[in-house]
C-alpha cells in the first residue's frame, strides 16, 4: 500500500497544495513551524479520522476559511481509490470515495492503513491511561473497520448515561437538574422519564458494547504482547525487557469470551451503583482501563529513563506496524520529527527495522536528521511551499 497524491485545501496552513508520492523513502525537510507535520497528519486523518496533535477539527482548517478538504489516491495491490475528505467544524464532516459520496465519513476507514511515530507518542508511555486506550483502539479500528461504529455506539451509551446519572445524582440532593436538553435526550431514547427506572436500561446498552470493545481489547493485548518485547528488545538490548498486561475495572483473562464479559459488566455496574449515583459518573467499564507498560518488575511509567521511555513508545508502533503488515500489505509508515529525538545508536535501529517497508514518509528539520540508511525523494518546506529537490 502507498499515497500516490495528497492534495489539500484550505488545511492548516496550507491554502492549496498537491504532491505526487512514490514508494520508499520520502523526506519533507525544513525549518520547524514550516508546514511539514501538517502534510502527513493529512494522511492520518485520511486512515484515522483524528488528528495525532488535537482532539477537535477546528485548528485544521485553515485560519479564515470555513473547510477544508484533503485528498488522496490510495494505490493496494495495483488498485487505485481516490479519497475526499471535507471537515466542517461544528458541522458533519463529509467524504467521498472515487468521487461518489459515502453516507458516513468513518466508511472509507481502512482504505489507508497508516503507523505514524510522533513525538507526542512518549505520552504513551509518561501520559495518563487515556492516551494507552487511544492507541489499544485506534489498532483495533485499523484491523478491522467495524469497531469504529462499536467505538462511537460505546461513546454514545457512556454520554447518555452519564447524563442520567448527574441528574440522579442532583435529585438525591435535593437540587435543581440541569442541562436539561442532554437530560432529555437521554430520557427520550430510554423510553421513560423516570431517571433511576432507565438507569438498567442504559447498564445493558454500556454492557453489551463495552463487552464487544473489551474482548477486542484482551485478544489485541495477547497478540501485541511478543511483538513488543521484540521490539524494545532490537531498540534497546540493554535495557530490562518490556512486557504488557491490560488491567480493567472488571477481572479479565486472555480469552474471556464477549457473553461472560457482558455479564461482568452489568453485575459490576449493579456494585457500584450507589457510588455511581453519588458522584454522577459511570465508573465501570472499558473507559476507565489501563494498558500497564513495564520494564522488568518496574512500572515504565515513572521508572524508564527518557530513551527507554522513547524506545517503549517506538516498540509500541512497530508492533501496531507488524501486525497491521501480517493482516495483508504494508501500512504507510509515517515517521514525524522523531529521529531527532534518538541517540545514534536507535536511530540506526529504527531506520534498519523501517527501510523495508513499501512506503516511509518522513519529517525533519535538516537533512542530516534523516539516516543514511532512508535515501530517497526529497522535498523543501519552507514558507507555505513544498518543493521537491531534484
Amino acid at each position: 500500500m502507498h499515497v500516490a497524491n495528497l492534495s489539500l485545501t484550505d488545511f492548516r496552513s496550507y491554502d492549496t497544495v498537491d504532491l505526487g508520492l512514490e514508494p520508499g523513502v520520502t523526506a519533507f525537510v525544513g525549518p520547524n513551524g514550516q508546514g511539514k507535520t501538517n502534510l502527513v497528519e493529512a494522511l492520518g486523518y485520511v486512515a484515522t479520522q483524528s488528528s495525532h496533535r488535537v482532539a477537535n477539527d477546528g485548528p485544521l482548517v485553515r485560519q479564515g476559511a470555513a473547510r477544508a478538504i484533503i485528498r488522496s489516491v490510495v494505490v493496494r495491490e495495483d488498485r487505485r481509490a481516490l479519497v475526499e475528505l471535507e471537515i466542517n467544524p461544528g458541522r458533519a464532516n463529509r467524504a467521498r470515495l472515487n468521487r461518489s459520496p459515502v453516507s458516513r465519513p468513518r466508511e472509507i476507514v481502512g482504505l489507508l492503513r497508516t503507523v505514524l511515530f510522533a513525538p507526542e507518542d512518549l505520552a504513551m508511555v509518561k501520559g495518563d491511561p487515556s492516551e494507552r486506550r487511544r492507541y489499544l483502539d485506534d489498532l483495533l479500528v485499523a484491523r478491522t473497520p467495524r469497531f469504529a461504529g462499536v467505538r462511537a455506539d460505546y461513546d454514545r451509551v457512556l454520554k447518555q448515561r452519564g447524563a442520567l446519572l448527574r441528574t440522579a445524582a442532583r435529585s438525591r440532593r435535593g437540587g435543581r437538574s440541569g442541562r436539561r436538553a442532554e437530560n432529555d435526550a437521554a430520557f427520550t431514547e430510554a423510553g421513560a422519564g423516570d431517571p433511576l427506572s432507565t438507569l438498567e436500561v442504559w447498564d445493558a446498552h454500556l454492557a453489551r458494547y463495552g463487552a464487544e470493545l473489551l474482548a477486542a481489547r484482551l485478544e489485541l493485548v495477547e497478540a501485541l504482547r511478543p511483538l513488543v518485547a521484540a521490539s524494545y528488545a532490537a531498540l534497546a538490548p540493554s535495557s530490562a525487557p518490556a512486557g504488557l498486561e491490560y488491567r480493567g475495572t472488571l477481572p479479565t483473562e486472555p480469552g474471556a469470551d464477549r457473553v461472560t464479559l457482558e455479564q461482568r459488566l452489568r453485575a459490576g455496574l449493579l456494585e457500584v451503583r450507589d457510588a455511581e449515583l453519588e458522584r454522577g459518573v459511570t465508573l465501570v467499564g472499558p473507559h476507565r482501563d489501563d494498558l500497564f507498560l513495564g520494564l522488568g518488575e518496574l512500572p515504565a511509567r515513572g521508572y524508564a529513563s527518557h530513551g527507554e521511555s522513547w524506545s517503549f513508545a517506538l516498540a509500541l508502533r512497530l508492533a501496531a506496524y507488524d501486525l497491521l503488515r501480517a493482516d495483508g500489505g504494508d501500512p504507510v509508515l509515517i515517521l514525524d520529527d522523531v529521529f531527532a529525538e534518538l541517540d545514534n545508536q536507535r536511530r540506526r535501529r529504527l531506520a534498519e527495522i523501517v527501510a523495508p517497508a513499501e512506503q516511509v514518509l518522513i519529517t525533519a528539520a535538516v537533512a542530516d536528521d534523516v539516516p543514511a540508511e532512508l535515501t530517497g525523494c526529497r522535498f523543501d518546506v519552507a514558507e507555505g511551499s513544498v518543493n521537491r529537490v531534484r
